[in-house]
């Protein structure tokens, strides 16, 4: 079996813990990617980046590789629980650091503008001269022009809308990234597991009788078809019902020829006297067959 690669430096010890059981899962019930992706409805593309630690997997993936490998998935889905809550609390430290940064520098701007514009309205004051002497005479007050706003304003101005709008934007591609870096969603060939009884797999029903001298589960139509482990199908599914009469359970009669059914075919082989080599032939369907 492959060794599996080294987890990212970077995963948190919840995450780390949860992928390291997932991995031990697959590996113990010897399951390929293949097999993986049509029990769990999950792609294989999805199941490398769940085992190698790349992308959180869904609480459903986790629940239904703990179904099929006959383990608890309390304590999976608790460290998935721990695993998703770290994850979401990262995302939200990412969110806000921008936007506290960028307040301070808008108000330091902001500042910085009012503070020009005070000095541009004192400079006047500073630099007119002594004051003329009024004269004897009563002199009509006139209003003062109308001025407008000062002139370094309006660029300052222009400045903090940029700054807000730049601001916008880098959170707007911070959040899409994170988005897309999520790949939580099943491949679109496959079902989500909570809709596949919309299409159930194929169900297979054992008769046992006698026929022409040998026996029948009356689900293969009586063929000797050779098989080996990861082979599907009815053959498999008449394969298994005979190995239940033989009193070995191959676990379901699903018609998948998993670790359970090859570890059931090997105990009937050795018990036989046939070659152990987990492989359906000739031989081993006639002493099935009886």
């Amino acid at each position: 079996m492959p060794r599996s690669k080294a987890l990212p430096a970077e995963l948190d010890p919840s995450a780390r813990q949860l992928v390291g059981q997932l991995r031990r899962l697959k590996d113990h019930s010897e399951l390929t990617m293949r097999q993986l992706a049509a029990k769990t409805g999950y792609s294989t593309k999805s199941w490398e980046r769940y085992l190698g630690g790349t992308v959180l997997p869904p609480l459903e993936a986790v629940e239904a590789l703990a179904r099929i490998t006959g383990a608890d998935p309390i304590p999976l889905c608790a460290l998935h629980e721990i695993a998703a809550d770290t994850r979401d609390r990262r995302r939200a430290r990412a969110v806000a650091q921008p936007e506290s940064t960028a307040q301070p520098r808008e108000g330091q701007r902001q500042q910085e503008g009012e503070g020009e514009e005070e000095g541009e309205e004192e400079q006047p004051a500073k630099s007119a001269g002594p004051l003329p002497e009024v004269p004897a005479t009563p002199v009509a007050l006139t209003a003062p022009p109308a001025t407008g706003p000062a002139p370094g304003r309006a660029p300052h101005i222009a400045l903090t809308a940029c700054v807000v709008a730049l601001t916008v934007a880098l959170l707007a591609a911070l959040l899409l990234v994170l988005r897309l870096d999520e790949d939580g969603t099943p491949a679109a060939v496959a079902a989500p597991p909570r809709t596949t009884a919309a299409s159930p797999p194929p169900s297979y029903t054992c008769h046992i009788t006698r026929v022409d001298g040998g026996w029948s589960a009356g689900v293969n139509n009586g063929r000797n078809t050779e098989i080996s482990y990861g082979a599907t199908g009815a053959d498999v599914a008449e394969a298994q019902c005979l190995l239940r009469r033989e009193g070995i359970s191959p676990g379901g009669i699903d018609g998948m020829f998993g670790p359970l059914t090859l570890r059931a075919l090997k105990t009937f082989q050795q018990r036989a006297g046939l070659d152990v080599d987990g492989m359906l032939g000739p031989r081993s369907w006639k002493a099935l067959r009886g």
